[in-house]
């Protein structure tokens, strides 16, 4: 993810960039996300600064679509628009977002965001993050006790032993949600599996570090594989994505447990009885590891600012105002019910986690407060910029050995081709 942020006018330093206008009272800026937080909230913030905000809701990958053809057209799309993870690399090395760090405080906001790390490239930062996404594994307590499972699983093998416990016992058909579907919910699920392993997908500059049969990356593809092969997930996953798989498996008591989840996903999917039918009973673990319980890798999705915003300065007091410790309060329900933004799972700031936690507004608090505190990037180097090629890559090719298409080694060798392809091209 080499950060070609240098090459933007003005960006260099951490001087004010030139282009749009520097109107702030009385811009009409539009921000480009998805679903809106609370009317009542945008009135305030115009109210505040006189800057109005036309809000256009979009689901994330016509987000990435829409980003990506006004850029390349250098039109016009939003002023402040979402900035995703695995995107940071490619934004970066395009130039396509100006560098937050030339609008806003980012240094002192860093304590409090442990994920913005996961947002900054070539020593900049291209946008900031709103909600704290990670991943984590859950597990079903009701189902394990049933099954005579006692105490809570260390290590990945003693997770493993756990699971064809549930299985032998009779308890649930088949005890463990991987989603196999072609799809980007596997390529992160093999991610986080392979931290857990105790090591990464790619080393510091960016090179495969998953072709040795001795490697993480290497073990986690072939556990993934052979959990399913061994009856332990439903065969019908391989056609099943990340979100279909926690609402229709997890959610339903089909499945003891997911090894990676999602962040969040305790309180606004298991415990809330519309969606669920095991409320109560599902809880976060400390990720079972190689030789212990691992770290979990970020996923979060962030705020930024196109190079052809009209506004920018007005979307910068927006994403400042957004992201604040004070709307992240009140878009949980902190500061009362009429302020909470439906769909905002866990604040990003890590002030307001523990605010929440200690008032009991957050299942799973405590555990998920200590995971945000040392959450990290997925890429030890940044998402390299060439990462919608790799994903693809990984998710097609670790889809085809679920299937027996080809083989796990076959697979690695696969992606990491790709991989070096693309480094080599980048």
């Amino acid at each position: 993810m080499a950060g070609l942020l240098v090459a933007a006018a003005g960006c260099s330093g951490g001087g004010q960039p030139s282009g749009g206008s520097t109107e702030v009272s009385g811009a009409t800026i539009t921000v480009a996300l998805g679903a809106p937080p609370p009317a009542a909230a945008l009135k305030d913030f115009t109210a505040q600064t006189g800057i109005k905000v036309k809000w256009v809701n979009l689901d994330w990958d016509s987000l990435q679509t829409k980003i990506s053809a006004a850029a390349t057209a250098k039109t016009y799309f939003a002023d402040a628009t979402d900035v995703d993870w695995s995107r940071v690399g490619q934004l970066g090395k395009l130039g396509w977002f100006y560098p937050m760090d030339s609008y806003l405080d980012t240094k002192s906001m860093a304590a409090d965001m442990p994920q913005l790390a996961s947002f900054t490239t070539g020593g900049h930062v291209v946008g900031i993050p709103y909600d704290a996404s990670f991943m984590v594994t859950t597990v079903n307590t009701k189902l394990l006790k049933q099954a005579g499972v006692s105490g809570t699983p260390k290590t990945i093998d003693e997770y493993t032993a756990d699971l064809q416990k549930v299985k032998s016992s009779g308890t649930v058909k088949y005890p463990l949600n991987i989603p196999f579907s072609a799809a980007e919910g596997l390529s992160t699920y093999w991610y986080e599996t392979t931290g857990a392993f105790g090591g990464t997908v790619l080393d510091k500059q960016q090179k495969p570090a998953f072709t040795s049969p001795d490697s993480a990356g290497y073990k986690a593809a072939q556990w993934m594989v052979n959990a399913l092969k061994t009856g332990l997930v439903p065969p019908g996953n391989i056609n099943v994505a990340d979100s279909q798989g926690q609402q229709t498996l997890m959610a339903k008591g089909q499945v003891a447990s997911t090894f990676s989840d999602y962040s969040g996903n305790v309180g606004t999917l298991y415990n809330i009885k519309s969606s669920s039918s095991v409320v109560g009973d599902t809880q976060y673990i400390p990720t079972p590891g190689a030789n212990g319980p691992a770290g979990n890798l970020s996923n979060p999705d962030g705020i930024g600012i196109p190079k052809q915003a009209k506004y920018p300065k007005a979307a910068a007091e927006f994403i400042k105002w957004f992201t604040s410790a004070q709307k992240q309060a009140d878009f949980t329900g902190l500061n009362g019910t009429d302020k909470v933004y439906s769909g905002f799972t866990i604040p990003s700031r890590l002030s307001v986690v523990q605010q929440m936690t200690a008032k009991g507004n957050l299942d799973g608090g405590e555990e998920l407060q200590a995971m945000l505190k040392t959450a990290q990037p997925v890429f030890p180097g940044g998402a390299p910029s060439w990462y919608p090629k790799f994903s693809n890559s990984v998710y097609t090719n670790l889809h085809a050995a679920a299937t027996g298409s080809i083989t796990v080694d076959a697979a690695m060798k696969a992606i990491a081709d790709t991989a070096n392809q693309a480094a080599s091209g980048s």
